[in-house]
């Protein structure tokens, strides 16, 4: 269970970002992010497109990485970008037979588009490669709920058991030759199995809470991550802050 909570060695040559103290990172998306919300030039936000990929690719994230994971996120925004044009009023942009696409509703799909992959990238960069107890611990040390920090902590524990529990239990599956058809047997077969990880999971649960309350847990972790905000960090920060203020200055005369 310590283990869980401990920062882990890193054996590893580390991305450039991960210099930096985690307060930091987390501080710069959220400014970051507030600023492309309020930009309101389409041609600002694809210059800033760049940049925030460039972010990204800083934090260690490959480029092949970084396109699966915005590609889940534009399955939300093609529906979005699709419906707009017809749902909101205006002049119309193009008409096609019945179907009037509009001028406003063109040009806020565009900016939603724009703002939600820069934020994306934003966010994929600064906080995409932290660990979890890097993460909940930088955003204990910020001042946020301990109850927070904890339900992401163990969140993050458990989501990786519950998954492997799922593999292994698909591999006896497996084993016994089953494969997964159209029919009632698999609907059958794929419940039991659902209904057999949330037994485990809500007994696992009672296991690790009786095992806490042996080891005389009062409701808080110690914060063992001695990180301290640098030279590196000032650095970063004069910079992110020259390029946002270069953004919102650019975006106000445009």
């Amino acid at each position: 269970m310590s283990e869980t909570f401990l920062p882990a060695a890193d054996l590893t040559p580390r991305p450039r970002l991960d210099r930096l103290d985690p307060r930091t990172r987390i501080l710069a998306a959220t400014v970051a992010v507030a600023v492309v919300v309020a930009l309101r030039s389409p041609l600002v936000l694809a210059a800033a497109l760049p940049f925030a990929v460039l972010l990204a690719l800083s934090a260690g994230t490959t480029a092949a990485d970084l396109g699966r994971r915005l590609v889940h996120v534009e399955g939300f925004l093609l529906a979005l970008v699709a419906l707009l044009p017809l749902t909101v009023p205006g002049p119309a942009w193009l008409v096609v037979g019945p179907l009037t696409l509009s001028q406003p509703g063109i040009d806020r799909a565009v900016m939603i588009l724009l703002r939600v992959n820069v934020a994306a990238a934003v966010i994929l960069g600064l906080l995409g490669g932290l660990e979890p107890v890097r993460l909940g611990h930088a955003l204990a040390r910020l001042g946020l709920p301990r109850k927070l920090v904890h339900l992401l902590l163990f969140t993050a524990r458990f989501v990786a058991l519950s998954r492997e529990a799922a593999a292994r239990r698909l591999d006896t599956l497996r084993a016994r030759a089953f494969r997964r058809r159209t029919s009632l047997h698999t609907l059958r077969t794929l419940a039991h199995l659902v209904g057999r990880l949330v037994v485990d999971a809500v007994e696992r649960a009672e296991r690790v809470g009786e095992a806490m309350r042996c080891r005389a847990f009062a409701g808080r972790f110690a914060l063992v991550d001695d990180t301290c905000f640098g030279p590196v960090d000032r650095r970063f920060a004069a910079g992110l802050g020259l390029v946002l203020l270069a953004l919102v200055v650019t975006d106000r005369l445009t």
